[in-house]
C-alpha cells in the first residue's frame, strides 16, 4: 500500500488551495493582529492601574490647606535673635492672636546691596499683609518694593505719617502690592503693603506706631 500525500486545503475565499506564499502573508497578518490586541490590552490594563492608584491616593493621603494647617511663625523670636545685626532695631508688631505669620526673615547679602528685615501676614479675613523695614535703603529700593507705582497720598496713623500707594483700581498687575504705606525712620524704610482692607492696614501700622517714633519717625 503506497502513502498518499493529502491535498492541500481549499480555502474558501480563494476557491482554490494557499499558495505558500499567501499562507506565510495570512499568517503574518494573524500575528500582526494579535500583537495589535495584545498592545490594546496592557494599554487598557496600565490604564486601570494609573486609575486606581490616583483613587487610592485621594482617598488616603491627608489634604489641607498648608496656609492653615502649617503652624504660624513666631516672628518675636526671630526677630530676638538677629536684634543687634542692623543700624536700627527690628520692627515686631503686636497683634491680636487671630493674626497669623507665615514667614519672617533678615534678608542680607541681597542683589540690590539693601538689608531688609521681613515679616508676612495672614489677617482674620485670610488677606495678606508684608512689613518690610529696609536698612538704608535708597529711592530706587523703595520703587521697587511697591512696584513702581505712584504715591495717591498720605495717611496719618497713631501718630505716624505714611504715603499711600493704592493700587486697587490700577488695571496693572501688581501682586500682592495692591495698597501700601510707606514711612522713614532713623535708618529704617518701613513698607506695609497686601491685599488686605483700610482697617486691616490700620491695625498693623498702628502696631508699628510707638516703635517707629523710637527710631526717629514722626
Amino acid at each position: 500500500m503506497s502513502n498518499r500525500t493529502k491535498p492541500p486545503a481549499v480555502v474558501a475565499e480563494l476557491g482554490r488551495p494557499e499558495t505558500p506564499e499567501e499562507t506565510a502573508a495570512r499568517k503574518a497578518v494573524n500575528s500582526a493582529n494579535h500583537r495589535n490586541r495584545q498592545t490594546v490590552n496592557n494599554l487598557v490594563y496600565s490604564l486601570i492601574a494609573c486609575v486606581a492608584l490616583v483613587a487610592v491616593i485621594v482617598l488616603f493621603v491627608p489634604r489641607g490647606n498648608p496656609t492653615s494647617s502649617a503652624p504660624p511663625v513666631d516672628y518675636a523670636s526671630i526677630a530676638a535673635q538677629a536684634q543687634g545685626s542692623e543700624p536700627n532695631r527690628l520692627l515686631v508688631p503686636e497683634l491680636p492672636s487671630d493674626w497669623k505669620s507665615n514667614n519672617a526673615e533678615l534678608r542680607t547679602k541681597t542683589p540690590d546691596g539693601v538689608d531688609s528685615w521681613y515679616v508676612g501676614l495672614i489677617t482674620p479675613k485670610a488677606q495678606y499683609v508684608g512689613i518690610t523695614q529696609g536698612f538704608d535703603a535708597n529711592d530706587t529700593w523703595t520703587a521697587q518694593q511697591v512696584n513702581k507705582s505712584m504715591i495717591k497720598g498720605t495717611r496719618t496713623i497713631d501718630g505716624v505719617r505714611w504715603d499711600v500707594y493704592d493700587n486697587r483700581t490700577s488695571s496693572d498687575d501688581n501682586g500682592n502690592v495692591e495698597y501700601a504705606l510707606v514711612s522713614s525712620a532713623g535708618k529704617s524704610t518701613i513698607i506695609v503693603f497686601g491685599t488686605a482692607s483700610d482697617a486691616e492696614f490700620g491695625t498693623v501700622a498702628g502696631s508699628l506706631a510707638d516703635q517707629i517714633r523710637q527710631l526717629g519717625g514722626s
